[in-house]
């Protein structure tokens, strides 16, 4: 009786550490880093390439796992209850269920599952060979338990489509970095480098590009002295050259080949032929994202392309500095003039520029000024008003107090910004009119 009690009681501990290993498994083969498991295996370790197909076949895993688990749950469960009838009584049953349940609970699930979260990887690489041969021995009753799965989830949308999946782990991205950032893990810069590099696709050249109002064109008829005389004055290297009219862009002239030139013609202007030297220029459609102008630009080995609208008109230019200052921030040389287009005033507010975008804003100060709508600080203001506003006019709205300092013809060329409240007042949905209110109009 002894032996047999004895033989219950040892085959009921090890059911209970089989539960702890199936638990423990799932747990650290789901919560281990897919990219540190990828890297493993590219040095060749052996361990993290069955991780990777492990976790390359989660219905089959999550079918081995579950079904085991049962298995041994259900079996600890009953030959508990034999053992306590066999021992106390009928009344056994109770006890048993309530210290099986117990023992479950702390020794099988929640001890196993909390070291698991601690080391996911350690687990992971532990457990995958005797997993991927629980896998194959359950494999009968696993490939049933998918195919029911399966018919079941084609009643429900798994997946839209890959570009869903692509934004799905480009957001597990971003809030893996908001999280590092907001811990201290990660400085707020590098958050804003990282965050930059997955907003390239969400972006589009009409929204960075340098408007053609500020573009620097040369007149291409010019006389070659005043062509160069302009080329000495500019900061920038290359200059879009225009024939006819200022919106008919017809080459690029690049310092480079202009000093290339003239050295070739013992630096006599008069010999000079700038539209001969000039490369053509090239045309980019405004609503090309980011990412893929970049790779453009890297496979045409150029740095500067024009964006025209659906029209063909030229709406002003991009180069890959401004793709990189994106993701980097401002980039600034000796020859670029300083603009302070954002200025911290002592009293708390902000006066910037109307020109400024809100990704530039939001980036320098930290905030969240919404950009769906519009691109610059100025075009938020308009968006929000429905209306062009007069100097003086006060505007609240997304938690910002926004004054009206400055505007030329239509176009505003100055605000001051004061943030209001807290975080959550920066939420439209607080707003209560859902609208902007003004005050204040002068003039």
């Amino acid at each position: 009786m002894s032996f047999e009690i004895a033989l219950l009681t040892a085959a009921i501990v090890l059911l209970i550490a089989m539960s702890a290993f199936f638990n423990g498994s799932e747990t650290g083969l789901t919560a281990a880093s897919r990219a540190r498991m990828h890297a493993l295996e590219q040095e060749g370790h052996a361990r993290a390439g069955l991780v990777n197909r492990l976790l390359s076949s989660p219905e089959k895993l999550i079918g081995a796992v579950l079904l085991g688990n049962t298995l041994v749950d259900v079996l600890a469960a009953a030959l508990a209850a034999s053992l306590a009838v066999s021992l106390v009584g009928e009344i056994g049953v109770a006890y048993a269920t309530a210290i099986v349940t117990l023992l479950i609970v702390i020794f099988a699930a929640v001890l196993p599952k909390t070291y698991a979260l601690a080391y996911p990887d350690r687990v992971a690489l532990f457990v995958a060979p005797i997993m991927r041969v629980m896998v194959v021995v359950l494999n009968p009753a696993t490939q049933a338990i998918e195919f029911i799965v399966r018919q079941l989830l084609k009643l429900t949308p798994s997946r839209k489509d890959d570009d869903a999946n692509i934004l799905a782990a480009h957001e597990e991205i971003r809030g893996t970095i908001d999280l590092q950032a907001k811990e201290g893990a990660v400085s707020r810069r590098d958050a804003h480098m990282l965050g930059g590099v997955l907003d390239l696709r969400e972006l589009q050249v009409g929204e960075i590009m340098v408007h053609r109002t500020k573009m620097e064109t040369l007149n291409i008829d010019d006389d070659p002295q005043v062509i160069i005389d302009a080329v000495l004055k500019s900061q920038y290297t290359r200059m879009p050259l225009w024939k006819d009219d200022p919106e008919n862009i017809v080459a690029i002239l690049h310092t480079k080949d202009l000093l290339a030139a003239l050295d070739e013609k013992e630096w006599d202007v008069s010999k000079l032929d700038i539209a001969a030297i000039a490369q053509a220029p090239w045309f980019a459609p405004d609503t090309t994202n980011l990412k893929d102008q970049l790779n453009q630009f890297l496979k045409r080995r150029a740095q500067m392309a024009l964006v025209v609208d659906e029209y063909g008109v030229v709406r002003g230019l991009v180069t890959l500095e401004d793709i990189l200052e994106e993701i980097v921030g401002q980039i600034t040389d000796e020859h670029d003039t300083q603009e302070a287009n954002i200025r911290v005033q002592a009293d708390g507010t902000v006066n910037v520029d109307g020109s400024v975008t809100i990704r530039d804003l939001n980036r320098h100060m930290d905030w969240s000024l919404p950009d769906d709508e519009a691109t610059t600080v100025a075009g938020l203001v308009i968006h929000e008003a429905q209306t062009i506003p007069e100097p003086g006019q006060v505007f609240t709205f997304y938690g910002y107090r926004i004054e009206i300092l400055r505007k030329s013809r239509n176009k505003i060329t100055a605000v001051r910004i004061k943030r209001l409240g807290t975080e959550k007042d920066a939420r439209p949905a607080d707003r209560p009119s859902g609208r902007s209110v003004a005050s204040g109009a002068a003039g």
